[in-house]
């Protein structure tokens, strides 16, 4: 069993490799059990499964309620690889979240399972604070969270990784590509934006790490 926390992009990949390798790919997000769950999460949640319904090329794909209420909705020890990506810097903002749901990866994961992080990486030594509102946590953060949930830091890769990321920019690691972001959050694109700089530098800089349950 594979799970990810993942809005289509990961499945992509992920899915198919699943299905072919004898796993099953588990999206983890939205909680759909919540008293105050929105229309919009219920459309969102189906519009998933329809893209991802074509079992000849994607195999079983299904998708388990994500949130602090929740947890993560599915059975101590059953899945063998977690795959989170890019979500640090938004639950760093709230008191607890992150300890809340690195306690669940380690509950779900099997003996030996595997936590996969790809995350925007601020500088080390940085205040984490100070840089997740611009998209960007120190890997230290994630390492140490991971330690405090029984998970062991098991690799590390640079495939990801650009020297070319300053992390100063005016809508954070939005304005970057593939994002492009030219405006503050909730106005409208502004026509007149350089994109050029930004562009060069292409994707944010980004920490690759692998955390393994122990077992």
């Amino acid at each position: 069993m594979k799970s990810a926390q993942a809005g289509g992009w990961w499945t992509e990949i992920l899915a198919p490799y699943a299905a072919q390798t004898g796993g099953r790919y588990i999206a983890a997000f939205g909680d759909l059990g919540a008293p105050n769950v929105s229309s919009g999460a219920l459309q969102g949640r189906q519009v998933f499964i329809e893209r991802f319904g074509n079992r000849a090329i994607y195999g079983e794909v299904s998708a388990v309620d994500f949130s602090m209420r929740a947890g993560l909705a599915m059975p101590d020890a059953s899945a063998d690889f977690i795959l989170v990506a890019r979500a640090f810097h938004n639950w760093s903002r709230s008191e607890g979240v992150t300890e809340r749901y690195m306690a669940e990866f380690a509950r779900v994961l099997k003996p030996g399972g595997v936590l996969a992080v790809e995350q925007h990486r601020a500088p080390e030594g940085a205040n984490t604070a100070d840089t997740a509102a611009n998209g960007y946590v120190p890997e230290a953060y994630v390492i140490a969270a991971a330690a405090a949930a029984g998970l062991t830091l098991d690799g590390r890769a640079e495939i990801n990784a650009n020297p070319a990321d300053t992390r100063d920019h005016p809508f954070g690691v939005w304005t970057l590509p593939p994002t492009r972001q030219s405006a503050p959050r909730g106005e409208a694109a502004n026509p007149a934006f350089d994109h050029t700089p930004y562009d060069a530098i292409g994707e944010s800089d980004r920490m690759t790490l692998r955390f393994r349950k122990p077992g």
